[in-house]
């Protein structure tokens, strides 16, 4: 399993839009709006980290409104 929390940008006006479209998304566990540098975050829960890679770039960078990704990636101790 690979755990990855992406943060996202929006353009303005787009926010609640953006988020419809993510929370369609099954690989999206959970889905929160923020205030500050980032508008949204999400929880991407997936097989492995290829999996993941192609989930940001094909399927969340591909919806109209987004602007900018980062992805945090989660680990074992």
């Amino acid at each position: 399993m690979a755990l990855g929390f992406v943060l996202i940008k929006v353009s303005p006006g787009k926010e609640r839009k953006v988020y419809d479209t993510l929370a369609s998304l099954e690989e999206v566990e959970e889905l929160y709006p923020l205030f500050g540098e980032y508008d949204l975050i999400a929880k991407v829960v997936v097989r492995n980290f290829e999996e993941l890679s192609d989930v940001v770039v094909n399927k969340i960078r591909a919806i109209d409104g987004v602007i900018e990704t980062k992805t945090l990636t989660g680990a074992k101790f």
